[in-house]
């Protein structure tokens, strides 16, 4: 299976949507009048798609197991067409287009062995996709947001060692398409990094983000500088982040990571090792993004 441990559980929704055609009204008018020798029709392709989509991953090799929160099967007759829909939902990490598919496929051929003893010319069209949301598929468009990576750290600066997690940051901004104009490295100093916030909010840089000094060490004072700077804090952020990274090791909770905005500047920081880093972009990218589209199109 496609490893979804480093993604969020959100909410995700797919309908799919099937075409069953029949060669006669008479088969309509069967249905209706629930005369179909083999029972209710609608009824038992209902209960069938239920199944199916509650099956799919053991049926389908590469689904994943996952919680099914609501299933609603539809259905609708124009003229010798029989219209079936199947919606799902879910909150998980992966989305449920093919828990839907599945279900819709199941419910046609369930009318298809229900109905072909009265009607031998019955035929599936169609099976597809009619629509998704959650995940990838609400991605908004980030090219336009310019960003800034600052790694603090004293033995980066002084080159007793290499950066790793900012470059990892830089990486993950990069598969959502938004451009890191600067990358730099700064010790953990105060006033450095204050001149640093400064310097890149007078730029207009939207996105700014700290990597590193988050911590309990002594020469951890990233969040200190940048909390009393920050015009509206956001903690909602880093608590998601808190918790997405205490689900993956036991140390996340000791993070002291602050957000918020100063002027129109989101300001993130991160924890200075690479997989605390990774772990907050996973965490908080893309839904953060949508802070800077308020504060963007505020009227001004």
């Amino acid at each position: 299976m496609v490893n979804i441990t480093h993604k969020s559980n959100t909410l995700r929704k797919a309908v799919a949507v099937a075409n069953v055609m029949v060669s006669l009204q008479e088969t309509i008018r069967a249905i209706n009048e629930k005369r179909v020798p083999k029972g209710d029709v609608f009824s038992f392709a209902k209960v069938a798609a239920l199944f199916a989509v509650k099956k799919t991953d053991t049926v389908i090799p590469d689904c994943h197991p996952l919680p099914v929160e609501f299933t609603d099967v539809r259905f609708s007759v124009h003229d010798l067409c029989i219209t079936l829909e199947v919606e799902v939902h879910t909150i998980y990490k992966t989305g449920v287009e093919v828990e839907a598919m599945h279900g819709a496929a199941v419910a046609a051929l369930t009318l298809y062995d229900m109905l072909k003893p009265i009607d031998p010319h019955i035929e599936i069209q169609q099976i597809k996709l009619l629509s998704k949301s959650g995940g990838k598929s609400d991605r908004k468009n980030t090219e336009a947001i310019n960003a800034a990576v600052v790694v603090c750290s004293d033995s980066i600066s002084q080159q007793k060692a290499t950066d790793k997690a900012g470059l990892a940051v830089v990486d993950k901004l990069k598969q959502w398409q938004i451009n890191t104009l600067h990358y730099t490295i700064i010790p953990d100093e105060v006033t450095t990094i204050q001149n640093t916030i400064h310097e890149f909010v007078n730029k207009n840089i939207q996105l700014l983000i700290f990597v590193g000094g988050t911590g309990v060490s002594k020469r951890d004072v990233t969040p200190d500088v940048v909390k009393p700077l920050l015009e509206v804090e956001l903690p909602g952020i880093m608590e998601q982040a808190r918790s997405y990274g205490q689900e993956r090791m036991p140390y996340a909770m000791l993070s002291r990571s602050v957000a918020g905005f100063i002027q129109n500047t989101l300001v993130l920081t991160f924890p200075g090792s690479t997989g605390g880093a990774t772990e907050y972009m996973d965490a908080l990218f893309p839904a953060v993004l949508h802070a800077l589209s308020i504060r963007n199109n505020e009227p001004h």
